[in-house]
């Protein structure tokens, strides 16, 4: 059976125009390291130069209403942005950037007139870089436990407290954030979030050590943050959604990090992981001639494509305002899932050389090292696999008498 979509005479045409816009504005020398805590900060300059360019096209954010920005386009134009920035294994945006994929959308449901028009334009044409600041020391996927507080002091609210595994490297323009808005509120009746600018006085950002930077969050996601907040002054009216109405924006955002955004890219670790293989030799033959291996090749490919699969389908009920149930929970699940199986079979073909990230023994360029330790820590980033879980038993009424609905994407 064959899952392609079908390609209209207009988007073949629109595909010639954004290929050949690609080629001049594209650097030939951007890098594309496989651990993105690798990117250099002028690496990253360029990846933020060619975001504003493609703001300024409108295919930064091409599906975004052209008011606010964004491209004003349908799915069919959208994408054809995607497959061909997956040519240069770049994503839309082409760095790490919560704001239009999660604080914009979010916006655009719950935010007032003002705000949209106030926010939503830096998101959209690529002038603003937003880190999303959710998990806590004592508060991960438990989101409804934040403790983190913002207290309302005339036109302002006063934050403080801290927030943890947060953003990327080489810093953001603003943080979208949930707060605790009534410390003896119920819960789920009590957070808010907010736009905080970064640059705001008693702000303090902190790099994390940890096992592995990368993860699911897109091209540029590099080091994590601890971010501290010490009386920090924030304008009511950068308060989205009303006050203790937090949980309500959360649906939308968390609807769209758990897997009903979609995607259409297509792991490239499988080429890689072919050609890695074809180039290695046991018993004075080709490693991928054997059988054994050729097996476990082919279990790499098909978790990978079911992968793409649902991430083309979620990509497309959301863009189309499809009505959503189970999908994006399913598809967060598979992929978590499947990433830690293929990454056992990728350990089984190459054995110590897909631990190993030397030149001398590593033509992936530490592809397969890297994708070692994330097909472990991306079971937990974005809501765990066992939170995923639990919101598809929900959805599809398992143990309940009322179905839970997904969260407002429009």
């Amino acid at each position: 059976m064959d899952f392609e979509p079908r390609y209209t005479a207009e988007q073949q045409t629109f595909r010639e125009e954004v290929r050949a816009w690609l080629g001049d504005n594209v650097p030939s020398d951007l890098a594309q390291p496989a651990d993105a805590a690798d990117t250099t900060y002028e690496e990253y300059l360029q990846y933020r130069v060619l975001g504003r360019r493609l703001g300024g096209k409108g295919w930064l954010w091409p599906t975004a209403p052209s008011e606010y920005g964004g491209g004003g386009l349908g799915i069919d134009h959208a994408i054809v942005i995607e497959e061909e920035l997956d040519e240069y294994d770049l994503t839309v945006p082409p760095y790490y950037d919560s704001g239009g994929r999660l604080g914009g959308a979010s916006i655009l449901v719950w935010g007032d007139d003002e705000q949209k028009q106030r926010f939503l334009p830096p998101i959209f044409t690529g002038d603003v870089r937003t880190w999303q600041l959710l998990t806590e020391p004592s508060a991960g996927s438990d989101l409804a436990g934040v403790q983190i507080s913002a207290v309302r002091d005339g036109d302002d609210y006063v934050i403080n407290g801290q927030k943890i595994f947060v953003g990327s490297s080489h810093g953001a323009e603003q943080f979208w954030m949930i707060t605790r808005t009534d410390p003896d509120g119920k819960r789920h009746q009590n957070l808010s979030w907010f736009i905080v600018p970064a640059d705001s006085p008693g702000i303090t950002v902190t790099p994390m050590e940890l096992l592995i930077s990368g993860g699911e969050g897109g091209a540029g996601t590099g080091v994590k943050n601890t971010v501290f907040f010490d009386n920090v002054r924030v304008p009511a009216s950068n308060l989205i959604g009303g006050e203790n109405n937090g949980w309500q924006v959360a649906t939308t955002h968390l609807e769209l990090e758990h897997g009903s955004g979609g995607t259409i890219r297509r792991n490239r670790l499988v080429d890689r992981l072919f050609e890695y293989a074809g180039g290695l030799e046991r018993n004075g033959k080709p490693l991928s001639k054997d059988p054994e291996v050729q097996e476990l090749m082919v279990d790499v490919y098909v978790e990978a494509e079911i992968s793409r699969l649902f991430g083309m389908r979620n990509y497309w009920m959301r863009h189309s305002q499809q009505k959503m149930a189970h999908e994006g929970p399913q598809h967060s699940y598979y992929r978590k899932t499947s990433g830690l199986r293929m990454g056992e079979s990728i350990l089984k073909v190459l054995g110590p050389y897909a631990l190993t990230n030397d030149p001398a023994w590593d033509p992936s360029d530490g592809h397969m090292e890297v994708f070692q330790r994330s097909s472990i820590v991306a079971l937990h980033p974005g809501g765990t696999a066992e939170i995923q879980k639990v919101i598809m038993a929900r959805r599809l009424a398992i143990g309940r008498e009322v179905r839970e609905e997904a969260g407002k994407l429009a």
